[in-house]
């Protein structure tokens, strides 16, 4: 189970940190390169995206990732085989992030038992609430796939509770408002929130949303427990290589 797992990392780190990526942006190829780095750099988890047309959570940066991988031919059975061949590879846990269109094309049965038969720890849906996913919900449970759901900023106190009742493994918190990509203040706001966001959920809190320096992750140190990484690595990777990738990711924690 995901929770068991991150519940024993953190014995023995502060916090944790997961990294998300595009299959097949900008190939296949590249990708694998880049979850090799990313695991040997040291990280806990990692979030991979099935490449979407209208990416509604996603800044310029993944958009344009999601776009470019969809031109040079990524499909979902692809990313499927992609996502499975990582985690028989790797010994940390992989998750889906996709959006409900994707689902619901391809059927919550078929896609949920994809999951379960590529080794997979679970999905972040972001526009798919729980009360238009009960079938969702019931084929992730019947497989144990650990669902992650979202609080915003803007979530009150009694939503929270809801999603709370129906996640597994870890609940994710964007650290503000809007697309991912673009600059986050660490201060004592988000401090607030993060401490409204612990009392809500019995579940381990991921942070993201411009989580792009060490300082950063230093600060949901005690406040969180996963740091996770996106737009940031994609961007080292487009314009210092992959190496920078690696040495941006050790330097983390």
């Amino acid at each position: 189970m995901l929770e068991s797992y991150l519940r024993k990392r953190l014995e023995n780190k502060k916090i944790l940190t997961m990294t998300h990526m595009v299959m097949g942006y900008p190939s296949f190829e590249v990708s694998a390169e880049l979850v090799d780095t990313m695991v040997a750099a040291g990280v806990d988890l990692m979030e991979l995206q099935i490449p979407f047309s209208e990416p509604i959570a996603d800044g310029p940066v993944i958009l344009n990732a999601n776009q470019r991988a969809l031109a040079t031919g990524a499909t979902v059975a692809k990313c499927m085989d992609f996502a499975g061949r990582m985690a028989d590879t790797h010994k940390i846990p992989f998750l889906l992030m996709s959006y409900s269109n994707i689902l619901f094309q391809q059927g919550f049965g078929p896609f949920t038992r994809a999951m379960a038969v590529k080794n997979l720890a679970g999905a972040i849906v972001p526009d798919l609430p729980p009360e238009e996913g009960a079938d969702y919900l019931r084929e992730m449970g019947a497989h144990q796939l650990a669902p992650i759901f979202i609080f915003s900023p803007t979530t009150p106190g009694d939503r929270m509770t809801y999603l709370d009742s129906v996640a597994r493994g870890f609940v994710y918190c964007v650290a503000r408002r809007g697309v991912t990509g673009t600059d986050t203040e660490f201060s004592r706001s988000m401090d607030t929130y993060l401490a409204r966001c612990r009392r809500h959920t019995r579940l381990p809190l991921a942070v993201g949303f411009g989580v792009t320096a060490k300082k950063d992750v230093d600060f949901l140190v005690d406040r969180a427990d996963i740091a996770v990484i996106g737009t940031q690595t994609i961007r080292l990777m487009e314009t210092k290589g992959m190496g920078a990738v690696g040495d941006f990711l050790t330097a983390l924690t």
